[in-house]
Parts: structure tokens; sequence; C-alpha cells
């Protein structure tokens, strides 16, 4: 009887873990189906973002540059966190607020022109994306006197996740940033035409 019973409560745990397997496996199912949001972009699944990785990683970084052009610590703040999340969000902010402190980009003015993927390696993490990327920025940064054109290279490892409806970054490891074609210093007109 003893036997019995055992024989039982093992199959009867085999049946739940069987089932609970299932519906998890429902669930991923339904989640790898999911569009989520990004600046700019259709909605996408997992799919779409892996095969669009190319338009994704640049629709989250301009968004990133666009708060460390801002200078009110509640703007940048966000700004950041309509992009990214956890980690690479707090890391973000900080970097930013750092550059502040320093006297960092106060009054001067910083336009992107430019975010293109130079090279990445993409692979599907989870519900995310993995992605070892290097990225070209072409931008300014000006003061009243002059201008300075910048196409800076930059390599990082970058968490992306769907996070409240939208993919966000979630990890960022920055690994290198490559200055050699920072561009050329010029006068600003003095009046607009």
């Amino acid at each position: 009887m003893t036997r019995n019973l055992i024989y039982g409560a093992w199959l009867a745990a085999a049946v739940v873990i069987f089932l609970l397997g299932i519906t998890l496996g429902d669930r991923n199912a339904a989640s790898e189906a999911e569009a989520y949001t990004a600046p700019g972009l259709e909605p996408m699944t997992l799919a779409d973002a892996r095969d669009n990785f190319y338009r994704l990683a640049p629709a989250l970084l301009g968004t990133i540059y666009q708060a460390f052009a801002l200078t009110q610590e509640d703007e940048i703040y966000d700004t950041l966190a309509s992009v990214t999340d956890g980690d690479a969000l707090e890391y973000l902010y900080l970097e930013r607020a750092s550059a502040l402190a320093q006297g960092g980009l106060q009054e001067g003015d910083q336009t992107i022109h430019e975010i293109e993927m130079v090279r990445a390696k993409t692979q599907v993490d989870g519900p995310g994306l993995a992605i070892d990327a290097v990225w070209q920025v072409i931008g300014t940064v000006g003061h009243a006197e002059h201008m300075h054109v910048r196409g800076n290279t930059y390599s990082a490892d970058l968490q992306v996740m769907p996070v409240e409806g939208a993919w966000r970054v979630t990890g960022f490891v920055l690994r290198e940033v490559n200055r050699d074609t920072a561009g050329e210093t010029f006068l600003a007109p003095e009046e607009n035409e």
C-alpha cells in the first residue's frame, strides 16, 4: 500500500510538471509573438528585433544621445528611462550626471546627425537580444564661438529586452571609444542665413 501511495505521488507530480511545462511553453510562445515599440519604428516581435537589430539599436541609441544633450536632471532621467532600464539606466544616468557635475556640455549644443551600425553580432537571449555592437556617431558639438564635427566610433555589449511594452537597453558595457575620426573645428556663422 505504501508503495502505491509513493507511486501515485510520483505520477501526480509528473502530471503537474508536464502540465506546468505546457502552460509555460505556451506563455513563452505567446511572448515571442508579442510586438514591442521602439522610437520611430513599427512595433517588433523578438524575431523582428533580431532581424532588424541594425534599425532597432540606432533607434534606442539615438534617444540615449538625445538624453545626453539635455542639461536638466529630470529630463535626462525621463528620456533615458524611455529606452533603458535597470543597470543600463543607472549607468548611463550616472555617466551624464557626472559629466554635468564636471562642467561638461552645460551650455553647449549637441546635434547627432547620424548613428550607423558598423558591425554587430546579435543573438537571442531569453526574451531579448544580446548585441556585440560597433557603431559610429556623426554629429556636431558647438559653443558660442565654434563648432566641432565629430565622428566617434563606439563598441559595447548591449542587452535589449522588452520592458513595459517597449524594447529597452537593460545592459550597457562600453568597451571602446575611438575618436580618430573626431572631425574639424570651424567658426560658427555670425548670423543665420
